[in-house]
């Protein structure tokens, strides 16, 4: 069922695009091809004389953080243990390469840690061919995806490694109309013989398909998209029998989010709702919700206010075959935010969503945050936000409130291709945050963190 909707709305949506694009060059009247004394001009107003553009540029990024509380109490009994102080640095390297109706990109991507024994990590972050015509393209290759405000699908470029996928991105953009299709199929080696199981891969997924279509509305600053997701994921064991014979299990993810900015106003709000079965062929009925508004007072200061509702679990889920000791239930009602930007969201030190809560337990997330932001210089902007965390499903013999979060950010833009950032927050969690989390008891968590982003250009040219 989940698959034959999937297929429904990709057709629908390509066929809008197509209606749309058939409709506007109909009504439009016909275009002389224009001409300057340079040279003649295509049909996508690119001068003849110079189709092929070739940009270099570099990423250096150094990231350091000290964190005081909130690790695993189990870790360690000792207090001065509790606490971390590292350096990490990204490096990247990014040749783009584009002509009319076609362009390229690689990114070469290295991230280690200031001291690291060996070489760190390193990896092709994106590579990616695109070819386009009229409206129409297709993106095949490792790419990042970023859609609406990155809840859902992001690339978490907070993390040193961020977030590509092995997709083919396809579809039409062109008056006001965006419709996206995206497949992906995963699998760890060239297997010639053994099947397709897949585990431990880049992604957590065997199979992806994506749905998103989105409008600008022309006379009001609106924009309303919509997204499918229908994701299989893998489960049992290669090899093994019975109920831990390799299968496919499907989840579904539909939703839809609204930006509108008028003037100095801006707000979003978003739902989404989750359904189908996860790997362990638990049913899963899970939803979310948000609102975010923020208004620029004047050229320095601005307010911003919002909620966030992610629902959640009243007991540990048990797969099938079941658990001594553990309360089963049947279905899972914890919201999972798959693959967005998780650090834009539920406050700075990443307590939810990045990190998990003990055992992997999921009683949701309650986050009313309200903040202010403030410009003393042309190139410093300075944010503070206080969030009021809880969990949302009420619990038997545990308070829903979580605790309390500071979050203080700064940005200073040096140069036009060097940007200091910083940042200091402060928690102070209650019992229920101890027993949830396994925090240290004393509940006070603090994190400081500082990056330094340099970024140029370093070669560009035009034949």
């Amino acid at each position: 069922m989940s698959r034959l909707f999937s297929k429904a709305v990709t057709l629908a949506l390509l066929f809008l695009a197509a209606t749309t694009a058939q409709a506007q060059q109909e009504n439009s009247p016909p275009q002389k091809e224009p001409q300057t004394p340079s040279g003649t001009l295509d049909g996508q107003g690119h001068d003849e004389s110079e189709q092929n553009q070739l940009d270099v540029s570099l990423q250096m990024l150094t990231h350091g953080e000290a964190r005081i509380g909130g690790f695993d109490a189990s870790e360690s009994g000792e207090k001065d243990m509790d606490e971390a102080y590292f350096i990490m640095q990204r490096s990247r390297l990014t040749v783009d390469y584009k002509r009319p109706n076609l362009e390229t990109k690689v990114i070469a991507q290295h991230k280690g840690i200031w001291g690291q024994k060996g070489q760190g990590s390193f990896n092709l972050f994106e590579a990616w061919v695109k070819l386009s015509k009229n409206g129409l393209f297709a993106q095949i290759g490792r790419q990042a995806l970023s859609y609406d405000d990155e809840r859902i699908i992001g690339p978490n470029d907070w993390a040193m490694a961020a977030l590509s996928h092995d997709v083919l991105k396809g579809g039409y953009e062109g008056h006001g109309h965006k419709a996206h299709l995206i497949l992906g199929f995963n699998q760890n080696a060239e297997n010639t013989y053994g099947g397709t199981f897949y585990t431990d891969g880049a992604q957590p997924y065997k199979t992806m398909l994506t749905t998103w279509y989105h409008y600008d509305f022309q006379k009001v600053p609106l924009g309303a998209s919509v997204l499918f997701m229908n994701i299989g994921m893998q489960g049992g064991e290669k090899g093994g029998k019975g109920n831990k014979a390799p299968h496919n299990r499907y989840q579904q993810l539909i939703g839809g989010y609204l930006s509108f900015h008028p003037g100095n106003l801006s707000a979003e709000a978003s739902y989404y709702h989750q359904m189908g079965h996860n790997e362990h062929n638990t049913k899963i009925d899970a939803w979310m919700a948000s609102f975010k508004a923020q208004w620029k007072i004047n050229h320095q200061v601005g307010i911003l206010a919002g909620y966030d509702y992610l629902s959640g679990d009243k007991y540990f889920a048990v797969p099938d075959e079941g658990a001594f000791g553990l309360v089963q239930h049947n279905v899972i009602r914890g919201f999972n935010p798959i693959y967005g930007s998780h650090h834009k969201f539920y406050g700075m030190m990443d307590f939810f969503y990045v990190s998990t809560y003990l055992h992997g337990f999921t009683p949701g997330l309650q986050n009313l945050y309200g903040g202010a932001t403030y410009s003393p210089l042309k190139n410093l902007s300075l944010k503070a936000t206080y969030h009021y965390m809880a969990t949302a499903t009420r619990l038997d013999v545990i308070d829903m409130t979580l605790g309390h979060d500071i979050d203080l950010e700064g940005s200073y833009q040096i140069m036009k291709d060097v940007r200091f950032t910083f940042g200091l927050s402060y928690m102070v969690g209650t019992e229920s945050m101890e027993k949830l989390k396994r925090a240290d008891d004393d509940n006070r968590l603090r994190w400081g963190w500082f990056s330094l982003n340099i970024s140029p250009r370093i070669f560009t040219t035009k034949w």
